[in-house]
């Protein structure tokens, strides 16, 4: 932090202000002419709070992505598909064994498996061949969404969350002041929150993994050059196959997180696809920072659209997208 503030001093002064700001839009009670300007201030907080919890839930499934497609530079245009597969595996175990945490360990499992396949008898023989990844992964898509499709028709399901997980919680939030002077106080869902909770958990499980293990060393040297590192006596295909399962795995997991706080159906595996790819390429090929950055920025522009400019809700995440390609080509963490 020191560093940071000697080094770019009016940048930080710019990031203090923001978070004061912030800060007291969220804290205090606000004046009428804030309210004609903006809206209720209940309607800002929970969109504010819904894009950080939308944001935690598109860093799950980009995380993973983020260590295939952005870490290793292999185009798996099929991560969207393993979101939707560990939410339906996830699914019937939880719906199976009545337990939902073993709907999510499963679905982390099954799904982390069909990445080593993937990355056994796909990647692996299309090395740093680009557009036969891509079209090979469209067509895995295409034809998992379609057995999907098959196995659990149309039919809309959502998981059942533990009993301590039921519920809101109340926030130290001032919603409103009623006439009579009673202050109201903000609720919202517990396990959104805890949502956002797991991603910043997993984030920095996976930030040491990478940057302080040997594992992770090892995965960053593969990558720079595995010609060198194979030479070293390393197995680097088993490396992979390591990252790949991590990768898919933790799109599993988030199918069931996603399954629970909102809902399975098909489609949602090209919906999470192209969050992904959003997140990564704003936040930076191959950071898990980035990817962070990257995912509550899209989350919130996503909410803060649909809230405010429902008509342009969509628009306006593809148009940050281009306005970071334009300003850092290689994201806002790229290197």
């Amino acid at each position: 932090m020191q560093r940071f503030l000697n080094k770019h001093p009016t940048r930080a002064v710019f990031v203090l202000l923001a978070i004061a700001s912030l800060a007291w839009l969220i804290f205090s009670v606000w004046p009428e002419w804030l309210i004609d300007l903006i809206g209720r201030k209940k309607t800002f907080v929970n969109t504010l709070i819904n894009g950080l919890t939308l944001g935690g839930l598109y860093f799950l499934v980009a995380s993973g992505f983020t260590l295939i497609f952005g870490l290793m530079r292999n185009v798996n245009l099929a991560h969207g598909t393993m979101y939707l597969l560990g939410a339906y595996i996830g699914y019937e175990v939880a719906e199976f064994s009545n337990n939902w945490y073993l709907g999510l360990i499963a679905a982390f499992i099954a799904v982390g498996l069909c990445g080593m396949l993937m990355q056994l008898l796909v990647f692996r023989r299309m090395e740093g061949d680009d557009l036969r990844q891509t079209l090979v992964t469209i067509a895995i898509s295409i034809i998992a969404a379609d057995l999907m499709l098959a196995v659990w028709t149309g039919t809309t399901y959502q998981f059942t969350p533990p009993e301590w997980l039921f519920g809101s919680v109340t926030l130290p939030i001032v919603s409103a002041i009623k006439s009579s002077g009673e202050v109201v106080y903000l609720k919202y869902p517990l396990f959104r929150l805890m949502v956002m909770l797991l991603a910043i958990l997993v984030g920095v499980v996976l930030w040491l993994f990478l940057n302080k293990s040997r594992i992770g060393m090892m995965i960053r040297a593969g990558v720079n050059d595995r010609d060198m590192l194979s030479a070293s006596g390393v197995n680097i295909q088993l490396i992979f196959m390591l990252v790949f399962a991590i990768g898919a795995g933790l799109a599993g997991l988030a199918g069931v997180v996603g399954g629970t706080a909102l809902s399975i159906a098909p489609g949602e595996d090209i919906r999470y696809l192209l969050a992904s790819l959003v997140v990564v390429i704003v936040g930076g090929l191959g950071s898990i920072t980035g990817a962070a950055i990257g995912a509550v920025i899209i989350g919130l522009a996503e909410q803060f659209g649909l809230a405010y400019l429902p008509t342009y809700g969509v628009v306006i995440t593809f148009l940050i997208m281009v306005m970071v390609l334009a300003i850092r080509p290689k994201g806002i963490m790229g290197k």
